[in-house]
């Protein structure tokens, strides 16, 4: 098992059964925690084949080099960081996908995982990932034609991408929670229990160039269903949705860059994907970035008192 310092104790993981324990009776002093994040998604790529109104990731085309990211993975590991989620962008676009996660896998201890829309998890594509996915998050806004209008595919070539998924390794259903969607959130339960899946994950939607945050009534709809689910399927929601909803952390004292930051691709360093401080990650490293995007945050916190 691998393990983690921070000021809520020592975090143990095992990327493999994706046991969790936290032995909270220890209270380690700030100077030995572990310094990277938790959790880290990497945007391995801009490129999709979707256009979704909603969709948060930048529009220019950029990819991130195999190497490059496999030198910030072993920072990372070496660090504390438990677990690295792949995105985009579609990642299985990225030319070198499989060779990256393959690397992630063998040369790190941490947990690899992607999210992607499906549509091209073939069983071929499936077989040459086994043994080095250990969680796969997959995008399904809707169900039948909800989802074919926001998605643009057809919802029968989602079931069987989701068939070879399965295959693969434990996964997740994600849901962009909006006025399309909050209303299907029974039958996305439904499904998510159907097809095998460990967790359904709620994204509240978030403002983009092209749509608004979710609404107020969306809101309360979404807090009526969640407080009366009686579902079998784990919930989860996402840190930047959780307002207002019966959530359980953990680790309550493990915030902001200690628990999580978003690497774009164009290789910038976030506090999340949808935040617009940024700094480049440059040839001293990915924890050289991580302690400079602290300190601006620190700056900005001095000035504002």
């Amino acid at each position: 098992m691998k393990f983690r310092i921070g000021p809520n104790g020592v975090h143990l993981f095992d990327r493999l059964s994706g046991l969790n324990i936290l032995v909270d009776e220890l209270r380690p002093k700030e100077a030995i925690w572990s310094t990277a994040p938790r959790q880290v998604s990497i945007a391995l790529t801009n490129v999709c084949d979707l256009h979704c109104a909603y969709c948060y990731a930048p529009k220019h085309k950029a990819s991130l080099h195999t190497d490059q990211v496999l030198g910030w993975l072993k920072e990372l590991d070496t660090e504390g960081c438990l677990g690295i989620g792949f995105g985009g962008g579609e990642p299985t676009l990225h030319p070198d996908f499989v060779n990256i996660c393959k690397r992630a896998a063998g040369e790190t201890q941490l947990a690899v995982t992607f999210t992607t829309h499906g549509h091209r998890l073939t069983p071929q594509l499936a077989e040459r990932l086994k043994g080095s996915i250990h969680f796969v998050r997959i995008s399904v806004d809707g169900v039948g034609r909800t989802y074919e209008e926001q998605r643009g595919k057809q919802f029968a070539s989602l079931l069987r991408g989701i068939e070879s998924i399965a295959t693969l390794a434990p996964f997740g259903i994600n849901v962009v929670v909006n006025e399309r969607t909050v209303a299907e959130l029974d039958a996305l339960s439904e499904l998510a229990q159907e097809v095998g899946a460990s967790e359904l994950l709620l994204l509240p939607q978030q403002a983009t160039s092209t749509v608004a945050s979710m609404d107020g009534v969306v809101s309360r709809a979404l807090q009526g269903w969640v407080s009366n689910y009686v579902g079998k399927v784990r919930l989860a929601v996402s840190e930047a949705g959780a307002s207002g909803l019966p959530t359980c952390d953990p680790l309550p004292d493990e915030r902001g860059l200690q628990a999580y930051a978003h690497i774009d691709a164009s290789g910038m360093l976030r506090a999340s994907s949808y935040s617009p401080a940024c700094v480049k990650i440059e040839d001293a490293g990915a924890l050289s970035a991580l302690k400079r995007l602290r300190n601006t945050f620190e700056i900005k916190r001095e000035t504002q008192s």
